[in-house]
């Protein structure tokens, strides 16, 4: 049971809970965490740019993060968007098999 949690930013608060709900929804994620807004600083087709934009925690199994993957890119309004997988080494065992029952993948 591997758990991953994955990092995305939305360009709102409105984008970030639809698209969290969405993946919640279709057992994509077992949980997805939106934090408030932060302030951006990037680089983007050769311009150093800044915009407001809502962080996002996304947990998920590893063999679920594919299917994540593509529905997020399909919903999600940026270009490219910000999807960062990082594995999560120490969960607690119930935690872990909350998540793992929660995503379909699993």
């Amino acid at each position: 049971m591997e758990i991953i949690v994955v990092l995305c930013t939305f360009p709102s608060l409105e984008s970030a809970r639809q698209i969290g709900a969405a993946l919640v929804e279709a057992q994509l994620a077992a949980c997805v965490n939106l934090g408030p807004a932060v302030e951006s600083i990037y680089r983007w087709q050769g311009k150093v740019e800044t915009a407001s934009e809502v962080p996002a925690m996304i947990k998920t199994t590893r063999e679920g993060f594919s299917a994540l993957e593509q529905k997020l890119r399909e919903l999600h309004p940026y270009e490219v968007p910000e999807i960062i997988a990082l594995p999560a080494e120490c969960v607690s065992e119930d935690y872990a098999r909350w998540v793992h029952d929660s995503v379909a993948a699993s």
